[in-house]
């Protein structure tokens, strides 16, 4: 039996960013449904989720070695060789699938932070940037916002769950339980994310400069 590794892979901001994600994209759909007196709480998750992506961008650079993006930017050659069935080139954080997944969950879900911005429902709700645009922008905005943008997201987030079943069934590979613990078991010793103090600290600075950012933007506007 060949001897196996438990590597770190997902450091601990990754993994709380994702499940922070996870619930703030479920509250803001439910919120959505709900309307009313609701929407208050739409644009404060909203916010958050403005705030969660950012520290992802930012953490894509100067997070644990496989948060970063340069560990899970495929070439197109790569992606339609694993849709073919071979092997994943590296086999430790996201696969090219999964890395496609990820880029498209993350830019879906800008957009609809970005057209939130912009849209007005013309009863209750409305956007910090809707005074700056002409009334043509603010309908499209809110067109694709409430929409096409949701829909989108939802299908996504659907396809991912989808995806991570077929994938524990078909392969008897957990996708779930790494973002949990934040280790794999692997067959070679790969080098480890940044998973200390130092580096938890740093996350929490980086965290720290998004929410003053987006608070400041958010008081700039009111």
């Amino acid at each position: 039996m060949s001897k196996k590794f438990v590597v770190r892979v997902w450091d601990a901001p990754t993994r709380l960013f994702h499940w922070a994600l996870t619930v703030c994209v479920v509250a803001a759909v439910i919120t959505a449904q709900i309307g009313g007196a609701a929407m208050d709480w739409h644009f404060r998750i909203g916010y958050t989720v403005f705030t969660l992506l950012l520290f992802r961008l930012i953490w894509g650079f100067v997070g644990g070695h496989w948060s970063r993006f340069s560990t899970f930017l495929y070439r197109p050659a790569q992606i339609l060789a694993y849709i073919k069935g071979h092997k994943d080139p590296l086999g430790v954080g996201h696969n090219p699938l999964g890395a496609l997944s990820v880029f498209a969950l993350l830019g879906f879900l800008a957009l609809q932070v970005a057209s939130g911005l912009f849209s007005d429902d013309e009863i209750s709700a409305t956007g910090p940037l809707v005074a700056f645009v002409s009334s043509t922008w603010v309908a499209n905005a809110t067109y694709y916002h409430a929409e096409i943008g949701k829909l989108i997201l939802i299908a996504l987030v659907t396809l991912h769950v989808l995806v991570i079943g077929l994938y524990f069934l078909k392969k008897r590979e957990n996708l779930v339980s790494p973002m949990i613990t934040g280790d794999k078991t692997l067959d070679n010793n790969v080098v480890s994310s940044e998973d200390h103090t130092r580096s938890r600290i740093k996350a929490t600075l980086v965290l720290a400069v998004c929410v003053i950012s987006v608070w400041g933007f958010t008081r700039w506007l009111t």
